[in-house]
């Protein structure tokens, strides 16, 4: 493994893996650079990328760069020979994403998106509801990712960095994989409305995006609807959280305002609403989250908890074990944008009032 990103690609457990070895660190600041040597208890560092895919013992990457420059480091990488595990989101544009998709079916090569939302310990838990049948039939979803504060990563050194007002649909993968990871449904069609103020930050980015929040509403190709809110901004807590609504049983994550993780369940029993009017109860249930972690689904130096409620050990694992034994990874090239697609279509879709706009399936 070579790991590139001296921030977030420090969170990883690469060393910790038995079938894999950390040869090769990079980024372009020292600091960083001795982080990642550190971390992984690796001796040879490089200042770029570039550098580090001259390295012929490096067969592959974990590519933790600037989101917008992540499909030209992925194809480098790629046409490098490396395979690559990539921060999110896969993509900027519609047009990178057929281009990340030709790359990587071009190439042979094992290519996956590190999305932590995939493997959040609830969501291990919906899946598993999920193909049980216990939630008998999805009807509707709701995602948030609440992250105000990261405006304090917009300037470093005094120079901006890619955050400085960046899109926040154009960062939607934490909660696109609640719904599409755990029943392969595909994004369709999307409307988003987006908020903002008179902050000199939205008045000059290169984005130009005049939005702190964007709140999409997405429909599936099973007619699911899907409600997105990606908050950077405002009197809220910070959250990453889903909650899925059957006809049979409903399932909620905790909420950053005190309720725990919980499930609705159809009973036998009959109730009467403040109305008077009488009907099946529903059964609220807390649900004890599992520690999927320190299961048999990780090797045993990785059944640790770790970043992103428990996800970065089954990402490492995910993406070595797939090209170990030449597999599709969880999250491949196709998931990777479809995940990313519907954010793209979605901040057009604000941008133009919330138009209700058409978002095209990546097959495969």
């Amino acid at each position: 493994m070579g790991v590139v990103g001296g921030r977030f690609g420090a969170s990883f457990f690469f060393h910790e893996h038995p079938n894999a070895i950390v040869t090769a660190v990079a980024d372009l600041r020292s600091d960083r650079r001795a982080t990642l040597m550190k971390t992984y208890r690796c001796e040879k560092a490089y200042e770029s990328l570039d550098a580090l895919l001259k390295d012929e013992s490096v067969e592959a990457v974990g590519l933790f760069t600037p989101a917008p420059d992540h499909v030209r480091h992925a194809l480098q990488c790629l046409r490098a020979g490396k395979h690559v595990l990539s921060a999110v989101p896969a993509a900027m544009s519609l047009e990178e994403c057929d281009e990340l998709i030709n790359a990587v079916k071009g190439s042979g090569l094992t290519y996956m998106m590190a999305e932590t939302s995939y493997y959040q310990q609830l969501t291990i838990s919906a899946r598993k509801f999920f193909n049980e049948g216990a939630f008998g039939r999805i009807y509707a979803c709701e995602s948030e990712y609440h992250h105000a504060g990261l405006d304090s990563l917009f300037v470093e050194d005094g120079r901006r960095t890619w955050r400085y007002g960046f899109p926040p649909m154009h960062y939607p993968t934490h909660c696109t994989a609640h719904l599409l990871s755990v029943t392969g449904e595909r994004i369709v069609r999307a409307t988003c409305i987006g908020w903002g103020d008179n902050d000199p930050i939205l008045q000059d980015n290169v984005y130009r995006n005049p939005f702190w929040n964007e709140t999409a509403l997405f429909q599936t190709n099973r007619g699911t609807s899907f409600r997105v809110a990606v908050w950077w901004k405002g009197a809220h807590r910070g959250t990453e959280r889903a909650q899925y609504f059957g006809d049979k049983m409903s399932f909620f994550f905790a909420h950053p305002n005190g309720l725990g993780p919980a499930t609705v369940k159809w009973s036998t029993l009959r109730e009467k609403d403040s109305g008077g009017f009488a009907r099946q109860a529903a059964v609220l249930e807390k649900y004890e989250e599992r520690k999927w972690w320190a299961t048999e689904m990780l090797p045993e130096p990785l059944r640790h908890n770790s970043g992103h409620e428990g996800s970065h050990t089954f990402l490492t694992h995910e993406f070595i074990d797939a090209v170990l034994n030449q597999r599709k990874p969880a999250v491949d090239v196709y998931a990777a944008v479809n995940f990313t697609a519907p954010g793209i279509v979605a901040h057009e879709s604000a941008l133009k009032g919330g138009l209700q706009m058409d978002v095209p399936v990546f097959g495969g």
